[in-house]
């Protein structure tokens, strides 16, 4: 069963888990990764007592079983009914999960906004995935996110 519930609303246990998971499944997961899944609505799925799936959604993250297809359903319904659009920076292994779903590869050139302005983001070009929602997109357009520690996108 998915459970949607913002930050706030979730269990130190449920938290804890939902890290714990994070950085056994990514290799790479930084301190800073799990800060950009915070403050925003999370989707968890349980198995018995373990948690087996996590994504969230933060204005401004298993493999080929249907809990990611599952997660991506809740957030997705969350980002057409609160966002303009949805953005993410897409592994290679993702990548067919997310075009299967609607989500469209970004073309143009990607930045962030920055305390010092707008600064280009080049290592995320061709990384980075939308989900278009009620307005028009340019897919070869520029595309800037908001700053924040670590990885931006």
């Amino acid at each position: 069963m998915i459970r949607t519930a913002h930050t706030a609303d979730l269990e130190p246990a449920a938290l804890a888990a939902a890290r714990a998971l994070l950085y056994d499944v990514f290799d790479d997961m930084t301190e800073h990764d799990w800060e950009h899944s915070l403050g925003g609505i999370h989707a968890i799925v349980w198995e018995g007592g373990e948690l087996v799936g996590h994504a969230a959604v933060v204005q401004r993250r298993h493999h080929r079983r249907a809990v990611a297809a599952a997660m991506m359903a809740a957030l997705e319904r969350v980002i057409r009914r609160a966002y303009d659009l949805g953005a993410l920076g897409a592994t290679d292994d993702a990548v067919a999960l997310y075009e299967a779903r609607g989500w469209k590869l970004w073309q143009g050139p990607s930045s962030t906004l920055t305390p010092g302005g707008v600064q280009r983001t080049p290592d995320e070009d061709g990384a980075i995935y939308v989900l278009p929602g009620a307005v028009a997109l340019d897919l070869a357009g520029e595309l800037t996110c908001d700053w924040r520690d670590g990885d931006v996108w």
